[in-house]
């Protein structure tokens, strides 16, 4: 099972809200998921991103693959974390 960390699209018509999970990479976009490690909310000013450190850690060191977004908000997070 190849495990990937992607987002999972929830929230209203035009109000997305995005929950960062591990999941199989042939569940769909917002469907079966085997673990919530953050959530991301675009709406917010400036974006709002939350992530359980030790859980990304712990999928990463598992072998999961995170999505280019995925990537990119994590580097944005230990940005903002060593600011």
């Amino acid at each position: 099972m190849a495990v990937r960390l992607r987002l999972a699209r929830h929230g209203s018509k035009k109000r997305p809200f995005y929950r960062i999970v591990a999941a199989d990479s042939r569940a769909p976009r917002s469907g079966k998921f085997i673990e919530i490690v953050g959530t991301y909310d675009p709406s917010k000013n400036p974006a709002k991103v939350e992530l359980k450190m030790e859980k990304v850690e712990n999928w990463l060191s598992k072998g999961a693959i995170a999505t280019d977004t995925v990537k990119a908000l994590l580097k944005k997070h230990q940005s903002q974390v060593e600011a």
